[in-house]
């Protein structure tokens, strides 16, 4: 369980893919323990707008990137937003994605601004047709820029829109299925969501089909007393909670070992604390035969 014996038994593959073992955020206080010494863990995840600028942080990548195989996660790209894609901030994607080859991309099913405005969240969609079509657009458009398939992730949740017409889960699939992308499915965000909202978190799972999910998410949360309602936050602070260990390993079992980040983005633990957490992932997964190659790009460019 908790230690590096689970992440010491699995077979990396080549540079470039994902392995379906755990992986961690890369968070700025662990650079120089990762240029260090031996591989740590899995594989790396970035957040994609920390490494846009160049210069220095850039250098850092690239080390890391020669070390551990790399997915790119971002935040910026507002794929659910109204409004057209950014594209100079699609343009620096681009160049991020050319210049590290990662495994993985991926981008959340969200909204964060419009008209030069940003806006510093994930603000939600409606589950609507109207809403479905413009989000398939912006994938469609970020994997033609990109030539390459893109994961989408689903949001954590604390209002439902009266107006919606579908499930979550029905829409996040017809979104894969329309734009041939695939899910990054944060289990974490499913529980939170299921929690605020008063939904059955395992149906949600269930109806997720397996090959759609290309990656998993878990992350911790904290819960807050709202006026005497209590509120789950998806704010990444703390060790991944029981009750989500509890669906992660019911969905590994259903859907085999998928490439699994733990997420840890605020009140940022030491190193051996999240490698623990990670270790925790390995060891479900290497019960299902983990450690495989994902990421294949299913987004194929002649």
């Amino acid at each position: 369980m908790p230690g590096s014996s689970a992440t010491a038994s699995v077979t990396f593959p080549a540079a470039g893919r994902i392995p379906a073992a755990a992986g961690i955020g890369l968070r700025h206080p662990h650079h120089r323990a990762l240029l260090d010494g031996d591989r740590r863990t899995g594989w790396l995840e970035a957040h994609a707008e920390n490494y846009m600028t160049g210069g220095w942080i850039r250098h850092v990548l690239g080390r890391l990137r020669e070390a551990y195989p790399l997915s790119l996660h971002g935040v910026g790209l507002s794929l659910g937003g109204a409004a057209p894609l950014d594209r100079d901030h699609l343009e620096r994607l681009r160049q991020l994605v050319r210049q590290t080859e990662p495994g993985l991309v991926s981008e959340h099913v969200a909204w964060t601004g419009m008209g030069g405005l940003y806006l510093n969240d994930l603000l939600p969609l409606p589950w609507t047709e109207e809403a479905l079509a413009n989000l398939v657009a912006h994938v469609g458009q970020t994997q033609d820029a990109l030539g390459r398939t893109i994961l989408i992730e689903n949001p954590s949740s604390y209002l439902a829109f009266r107006h919606s017409e579908m499930s979550e889960p029905a829409f996040l699939v017809e979104a894969c299925r329309r734009s041939g992308c695939g899910l990054l499915l944060d289990v974490n965000n499913v529980f939170v969501s299921a929690r605020n909202l008063g939904f059955d978190p395992e149906a949600y799972l269930q109806a997720i089909p397996g090959e759609l999910v290309g990656e998993i998410h878990l992350a911790g949360h904290s819960r807050q007393d709202v006026e005497g309602v209590e509120l789950r936050i998806d704010d990444h602070g703390s060790a991944v909670a029981p009750e989500v260990w509890a669906l992660y390993r019911q969905t590994i079992a259903r859907i085999g070992p998928r490439p699994t980040l733990i997420e840890w983005d605020s009140s940022i633990p030491d190193l051996p604390v999240l490698l623990a957490e990670a270790a925790k992932a390995d060891a479900v997964l290497s019960g299902y035969g983990g450690a495989g190659v994902a990421g294949e790009d299913r987004h194929a460019v002649a």
